[in-house]
C-alpha cells in the first residue's frame, strides 16, 4: 500500500486509491485476455457504478451480481448482460422484478434444483431468463454434484427453461493459506465433469463459469470460458494472506482516527464493527491490520471502537489518522454510503456505493 490518506477526511471513511484500483482492474483484464477467457466480474464486492464502468472500459463481457436488487441497480446504469450467480427463487415480488429485468436484457440466473426451476417457470420467466446449472466443486454450500448436473439440466430444459451452461464457486479457497491452488484445480476438474454430464443429455453448453479471486489465475483454463472474480478490484488482508495479492495491490482501507491511548500497549480507533465488519477466518488473527502502526493487528471490536495491539510499536498521538486494511472487504463496502477516492494523498472524487443494501 504505497498510498497515503488526505488529512481532511472525516473518519471512519471508506477510502480507495484510484491508481491501485485502476492497476488491479487492468491487470485482471489483461490476464484473462491473454488466456482467451471472458471476464464477468462480481459486483457484490464494490457495488459501484463507477467501478463497474471502469471494468466495462477494460473489456468486461458482462456483470455478475448476488441479488435481484443488485441486478436492478446495474441494469438502470445500462448493463444489458447480467448473471445472478445465486439459486434465485422466483417468489413474491422477485417474480415480477425478474420479469421486468428479463424483458430488457440478457439475464441468466443460477439453478441448483428442479424446484427452483419450477418456480422460475411458474413465474412466467421461461424465455425471459436463461439458467446456469450450479455445481458443487468442493465448498459444499450450494450446487449439485457434477455427475448430477446433466440430469438437472435435462429436467430444467423439459420445463421450458433454456440452460446456458454450468458454474461454480471454489469457495474452499478461503479455508487456509495454500488452499487456492487445490480449489482452482477442483473448479476446473468438476466443471469438466459437469460439461460431460450435460453433453450426455444432449444439452448444449455455451458458458462454463468459474469464480473466485484466489483461484482465478489457476482456473482460467479449458473448459472454463469465463471467470467471475470480485475482490481483486480492491484486495484485502485475506487475499494477501492467501497469496492471491501483494500488499502493494491493496487499493482500499478504512480511514480511522486514534481516539485513546489510555491503556498501555494498545490504541483505540473510531472504526468498530459498524465500519470494519466482523469477518475473521479461523486461520487469521484479529479483524484487520494498520500499516501506519507497523502492521499492528485489530484484536477487538465493539460497535464504534477498534482496539489495536501495538506490540513493540510506539504509541501514536491521539488524533492520528491511520488506515485499517480489513480482513474481508466485501461486507465492509456494504457498511458505507460512499467511497472517498484518493490519488497522491488528495481526494479526487466521491463515488456512491450505489447497490448498498440491495440484498433482496
Amino acid at each position: 500500500m504505497n498510498w497515503s490518506l488526505p488529512e481532511d477526511l472525516s473518519t471512519p471513511a471508506l477510502v480507495v486509491d484510484h491508481d491501485a484500483l485502476v492497476a488491479n482492474v487492468a491487470r485482471m483484464a489483461a490476464s484473462m485476455g491473454e488466456r482467451g477467457v471472458a471476464l464477468r466480474p462480481h459486483a457484490k464486492t464494490h457495488k459501484s457504478l463507477a467501478i463497474a464502468a471502469l471494468q466495462r472500459a477494460h473489456g468486461a463481457s458482462g456483470l455478475t451480481v448476488a441479488t435481484v436488487g443488485e441486478a436492478e441497480v446495474f441494469a438502470e446504469d445500462g448493463w444489458d448482460d447480467i448473471f445472478i450467480a445465486y439459486p434465485v427463487i422466483a417468489q413474491r415480488d422477485k417474480a415480477r422484478r425478474l420479469a421486468h429485468l428479463g424483458r430488457r436484457m440478457h439475464l441468466s440466473v443460477g439453478v441448483d434444483s428442479v424446484d427452483g426451476a419450477a418456480l422460475l417457470v411458474a413465474a412466467g420467466l421461461a424465455g425471459m431468463v436463461t439458467a446456469m446449472i450450479e455445481i458443487d466443486s468442493g465448498q459444499h454450500r450450494t450446487g449439485v454434484a457434477p455427475e448430477d448436473a446433466g440430469d438437472l439440466a435435462e429436467a430444467v430444459t423439459r420445463r421450458g427453461l433454456q440452460v446456458e451452461g454450468v458454474f461454480t464457486h471454489g469457495g474452499q479457497s478461503y479455508r487456509a493459506p495454500g488452499a487456492p491452488a487445490g480449489a482452482a484445480r477442483d473448479e476446473v476438474v468438476q466443471l469438466g465433469r459437469a460439461v460431460e454430464a450435460l453433453e450426455r443429455r444432449d444439452v448444449a453448453v455455451v458458458r462454463v463459469s468459474a469464480g473466485s479471486s484466489p483461484t482465478v489465475m489457476g482456473s482460467a483454463v479449458p473448459p472454463v470460458t469465463e471467470e467471475r472474480p470480485g475482490t481483486y478490484v480492491f484486495n484485502d488482508r485475506q487475499q494477501v494472506a492467501l497469496g492471491a495479492a501483494e500488499t502493494a495491490q491493496v487499493a482500499l482501507a478504512v480511514a480511522a482516527t486514534v481516539v485513546s491511548t489510555a491503556v498501555r500497549g494498545q490504541v483505540v480507533l473510531d472504526a468498530g464493527s459498524k465500519s470494519l465488519g466482523s469477518d475473521r477466518p479461523a486461520w487469521l488473527t484479529g479483524f484487520g491490520v494498520v500499516p501506519e502502526l507497523g502492521g499492528a493487528v485489530v484484536t477487538t471490536l465493539s460497535e464504534c471502537h477498534a482496539i489495536v495491539d501495538l506490540g513493540d510499536h510506539p504509541p501514536p498521538r491521539v488524533g492520528t489518522m491511520v488506515r485499517v486494511v480489513p480482513n474481508h472487504v466485501c461486507p465492509v463496502v456494504n457498511l458505507f454510503d460512499s467511497y472517498s477516492v484518493v490519488s497522491t494523498g488528495e481526494v479526487i472524487d466521491r463515488w456512491p456505493v450505489a447497490a448498498r443494501g440491495h440484498l433482496s
